[in-house]
This record gives structure tokens, C-alpha cells and sequence, in this order.
């Protein structure tokens, strides 16, 4: 297995398909890179090089006891980028990836990235605050940490239903929901709970102010897990120059039930850099 050793000795894991420029991407919660194996192989066979990662103590990684927060998920990714000398990249982040490919650019600058595509993420800010009174209520998310604890196997199978919009038109394969919760068991129980406590906590809106590359921001309008008016459309009102697609009714999960969709617009970006 190809993997890079963090600044802290971690072991993470990573899948490196075609030659090209390069997209690196970024998974959500709970998943790991396999979630964009779609991406991968349809951009790999159109002259990219694609890149995805296991988050530290997700997939392939290594489960360390802590490290589960925004500054050292961005360290990691400029470790990545670092040991495979990657330049002119465009960094792809999903969901809570959004939130570390976007404190990665605020922290260690933009000279090696090319665009930046924010999907259905948790910019610039998730759960609500003093500050952020329209965020989603803290106490959903302590539910989801209990749900974990309780009987993780039947919280992950029961998410997958808003997480895809089953129960909104959507329609996704057997297959398809046995894989999400076979990727999602495979993580450390106390990163995935970890994970939920940064993504809630987390403020990106100093962050968003030194993106300054090209970014493309894409939401479902039916988003259950990420509201769209809170977190998707306030990221791109923030960020100069942002493009902005709402997918019509499509729900957290695009990437999946729009997958030809995403692809398409992907290649479009990042052939437009």
C-alpha cells in the first residue's frame, strides 16, 4: 500500500491513479478515499492525475488517539503534498474535507494549488454558535457522538438514508449502502467521533477571507446534513470570484447519486485552470 508518514509518525494511506496535472481529494465523514473512486478513475482516464486519502484514522490510516482537528488534518495534507512534490494542484473537498483543504490553503498559502472545489462542505461554519445563531443546533451532533457510542453499526446505517435522500427520491443500490457502512466500520470508533466535535466546533470563516485561487462551490438544495443557506451559500458569497452550482433536490451524498453530474463539472474546472 502507498502511504506517507505524517509529521506526528502517522501512517496514512493514499491511492495515486494516472499522470497530469494534479486533483487532490478529500473525504467526508465517516467515509475514506474509496468514496471517490467515480472521480478518480473518470478523471485519471481524461489526462489527470488523481489523487484521494485516507484521513488519519479512517480506511488504510493509521488510528491514532488524537489528532482529530482541523490544524493537524491540514498538516497532513501538506505533508501529502509535500512528499509527492505535487504543484499547480486543484484541492477537492467534500463535506468536512472541505473544511481542512480550506485550512490548509489559510495556513500554508496557495503557491502549489491551482482552484479549489468545495462540495457540499462545512464552510465556513457547521454548528451554530453565539455568533453563527443560524448554524445547526450543538445538540444534533452530541446525538450523533451518543448514536456512535450506542451501536455505531446501526447509526451509520441509519444515516445513510438523509445522507443519500432515500427518503427524498433518490434511489441508491444495495451495493451502494453496504459498501458506505462496510468504509464507515473500517475507521477508528474515537476518530469518528472526534471528527464530529471538530466539523461542529470548527469556525472557517477566517480561513475563507485567504482563499485565493479560483473555486468552484457545488451544494445539493436538498442537502439534509449540511443545510445549503448555511454553509454552501455563505461560502461562496464569501470567497472572491467563487462559481457557485446547486444541484436541484440533490441530497449530502452527490457524489454518488449525481455522479455523472459532479464528474463532468470536475473535469470542466479543472481543465478550465
Amino acid at each position: 500500500m502507498a502511504t506517507f508518514k505524517a509529521k506526528d509518525g502517522t501512517q496514512i494511506y493514499y491511492k495515486d491513479w494516472g499522470a497530469g496535472r494534479p486533483v487532490l481529494f478529500s473525504h467526508g465523514w465517516p467515509l475514506d478515499a474509496d468514496m471517490w473512486d467515480s472521480q478518480l478513475n473518470y478523471l485519471a482516464e481524461r489526462g489527470f492525475r488523481a489523487i484521494a486519502f485516507d484521513r488519519r484514522g479512517f480506511g488504510r490510516s493509521e488510528q491514532p488517539w488524537n489528532g482529530y482537528d482541523y490544524d493537524t488534518f491540514a498538516s497532513d495534507i501538506n505533508d501529502l503534498i509535500s512528499a509527492l512534490d505535487l504543484r499547480e494542484v486543484t484541492l477537492v473537498g467534500f463535506s468536512m474535507g472541505g473544511g481542512d483543504v480550506t485550512r490548509y490553503i489559510s495556513t500554508y498559502g496557495s503557491d502549489r494549488v491551482a482552484g479549489l472545489a468545495l462540495l457540499g462542505a462545512v464552510t465556513p461554519i457547521f454548528g451554530q454558535s453565539e455568533s453563527y445563531p443560524q448554524g445547526v443546533d450543538q445538540k444534533v451532533f452530541s446525538g450523533i457522538r451518543d448514536g456512535l457510542r450506542k451501536d455505531r453499526a446501526q447509526f451509520i446505517s441509519d444515516f445513510a438514508t438523509p445522507f443519500y435522500g432515500t427518503n427524498a427520491g433518490q434511489t441508491v443500490s444495495e451495493g451502494a449502502l453496504t459498501q458506505t457502512l462496510n468504509i464507515a466500520l473500517l475507521a477508528s470508533l474515537k476518530g469518528t467521533i472526534d471528527c464530529v466535535t471538530a466539523f461542529a466546533e470548527t469556525d472557517f470563516r477566517p480561513d475563507m477571507a485567504k482563499i485565493d485561487v479560483p473555486t468552484l462551490v457545488i451544494h445539493g438544495s436538498n442537502d439534509q446534513i449540511v443545510p445549503f443557506e448555511t454553509t454552501g451559500k455563505v461560502a461562496a458569497e464569501m470567497i472572491s470570484g467563487a462559481t457557485l452550482k446547486v444541484y436541484d433536490n440533490a441530497p449530502h451524498g452527490f457524489a454518488l447519486t449525481h455522479q455523472e453530474q459532479l464528474n463532468e463539472d470536475l473535469l470542466a474546472f479543472v481543465k478550465s485552470l
